[in-house]
């Protein structure tokens, strides 16, 4: 009678493991694409790095993109579906108005390359093209190159209502931050390992304005913002400049996807508050130094996170498909 009910206590924690941890390492594998498409990789890494020479913005762009999607409704290309009279999609929301659309153009080059090829047409899910492009941009940019988990369906559904909630915003303090990348089985460390996204990315002035002019009632600066850094901001971001303005995250190597992200956080220099409170807190401290110090520690950190990252709310048999167009559903 104890085995039973032990058996049966099994059965309902593994039930609910599987209702509530958003990663599902079992529905991935490396080399998933073998025997239908075995040169999928190159084909995208060769679209990839064509896109990358018309434009550096494929980089951050499609790194973003990859995010956005996989913090709403899971790594199921949902972000890249275009709006309709009857629906408004999630790249309409206004969180992610601001996704650059060379990260789309990206994954529908990308796309497109691999339908062409013999024997790969329709074989390969767009929420795939986009992991893998992901990963080749961080490559391109200097950054590591790993072996990518593949066998993700593209999803059935794309709102902007499913958005608001699901994705950081630059006001987070560390315990929001942390309490939405675990919401989606990711730790604190992977937080700010996947947060170095921004040594290669860009922001607007309306997004971070606040901070170097109307802080609080009685600060108008941010103090934890280095005072030089401030001053640079306010030149770029006169409180009359258009608020669209791209400004770099990382003001020391805006075009290599690198540690220095670490070392602008110890030096005062994290564009968001929050990027500057991955330092400014001492519960994270510790690990921002060891990365601004450890290239290769870091790049161990971000490549896992990145893995688990595309884990998340993977689609697998009637829960999706493969786009014949990555943003239109298939009819």
């Amino acid at each position: 009678m104890g085995l039973q009910v032990f058996d049966i206590m099994l059965v309902w924690l593994t039930l609910l493991n599987l209702c509530f941890f958003p990663n599902k390492a079992s529905a991935l594998q490396q080399n998933y694409y073998a025997k239908t498409c075995p040169n999928v990789e190159s084909i995208v890494r060769g679209a990839v790095t064509q896109k990358f020479k018309e434009t550096f913005v494929t980089v951050p762009g499609t790194l973003r993109l990859f995010f956005h999607d996989c913090f709403v409704q899971g790594c199921d290309a949902s972000v890249i579906i275009a709006s309709t009279s009857s629906n408004t999609a999630e790249k309409d929301n206004p969180i992610n108005l601001s996704l650059a659309g060379d990260g789309f153009d990206t994954v529908i080059k990308a796309k497109a390359a691999v339908d062409k090829t013999s024997g790969c047409t329709n074989k390969v899910s767009c929420a795939d093209i986009l992991a893998m492009a992901a990963r080749d941009v961080v490559a391109l940019a200097g950054g590591p190159s790993y072996a990518v988990e593949l066998g993700r369906l593209d999803g059935l559904s794309s709102t902007s209502s499913s958005v608001s909630g699901n994705l950081p915003l630059p006001t987070f303090n560390l315990n929001q931050l942390t309490s939405l990348f675990s919401s989606n089985g990711l730790s604190q460390q992977d937080m700010i390992a996947l947060s170095a996204a921004h040594t290669v990315g860009f922001s607007h002035c309306n997004q971070f304005s606040n901070r170097i002019y109307n802080y609080t009632a009685k600060t108008k600066v941010d103090p934890t913002i280095n005072t030089t850094y401030v001053g640079e901001l306010q030149s770029m971001c006169p409180t009359n400049v258009d608020p669209t303005i791209a400004i770099n995250m990382d003001p020391i190597t805006p075009r290599k996807f690198d540690n220095v992200y670490y070392q602008d956080l110890q030096q005062g220099k994290g564009l968001f508050s929050s990027d500057q409170i991955l330092y400014s807190d001492s519960r994270s401290r510790s690990t921002v130094n060891l990365w601004a110090s450890n290239s290769a520690a870091f790049e161990k950190a971000f490549v896992a996170a990145m893995t688990k990252l595309g884990r998340v709310g993977v689609k697998t048999g009637s829960q999706g498909n493969i786009r014949r167009d990555c943003s239109v559903f298939n009819s």
